[in-house]
């Protein structure tokens, strides 16, 4: 098993050093325009001059992101569950929240803005409405799918509501659960990224901005790589957890 885990993740690092020396060779023999598309190693050399800012602005962004992913699972996981499991709310409440999930959330985030202003209010709450309702649809079907035969066999033998939740109803969604906080947390990044890039006076999507502003190609290539390591080291850290819980199902 370790050995597999070996030999794949050594075809994942040749794959991403073909990558890189690929893109090395395009862009010094000078087919792509490095005021746009700058080399590898010119992105590398932009870390040490972005290094203090970024990680600065890095850190901002992600303890937004943090406050707002935290909100999103409460509330996600808390309605998905009370509304896929009451079948009364699941008629009436289900419609409504696809549509919601269907709307492009852009559309309030001016509305968003008007009220709260600029700064880290506004980042957090359009976070947590991206976050929220990837994990609340995938949690409302989920316990919408849950084997009826469990429940029924556990109210046969004298389950009490808060014995059937816990003991049937949560472990039977946790891989659901799991897998919307998996989404949760991309679209939590991405609306605090989306607010700072064009109401933030501070943050990494604040960074981003200025630089793009000012063309300046491989600090923000630099500062790219370094929110995308950030979210890929993230949900890594939820598949262990996803690992590491999948006994209790």
């Amino acid at each position: 098993m370790k050995g597999e885990r070996a030999r794949v993740f050594a075809l994942q690092m040749a794959s991403v050093l073909v990558l890189l020396a690929a893109w090395e060779a395009v862009a010094r023999a000078g087919w792509v325009d490095p005021l746009f598309v700058p080399s590898p190693s010119a992105v590398a050399g932009a870390f040490g001059r972005i290094g203090r800012s970024a990680l600065a602005g890095l850190g901002d962004t992600l303890a937004k992101t943090a406050v707002a992913y935290v909100l999103s699972v409460l509330l996600g996981v808390t309605l998905g569950v009370a509304v896929g499991s009451v079948r009364a709310l699941r008629e009436v409440l289900s419609p409504f929240v696809v549509a919601v999930y269907g709307m492009p959330k852009i559309l309030v985030l001016p509305w968003i803005v008007l009220i709260l202003g600029f700064g880290t209010a506004p980042a957090i709450l359009y976070g947590t409405i991206h976050g929220v309702f990837p994990i609340l649809v995938l949690v409302m079907g989920g316990v919408r799918d849950v084997d009826r035969t469990l429940v029924t066999v556990a109210r046969a033998f004298g389950a009490t509501p808060w014995q059937l939740y816990w003991k049937v109803l949560l472990p039977a969604i946790v891989p659901t659960v799991l897998a919307g906080m998996r989404l949760g947390i991309v679209f939590c990044l991405l609306g605090v990224l989306i607010v700072e890039m064009f109401a933030g006076v501070r943050g990494m999507g604040y960074v981003m901005g200025s630089l793009a502003n000012g063309f300046q190609a491989p600090e923000l290539f630099a500062a790219t790589a370094l929110v995308s390591a950030s979210s890929i080291a993230i949900v890594t850290a939820l598949d262990a957890l996803n690992d590491r819980l999948s006994h209790w199902r």
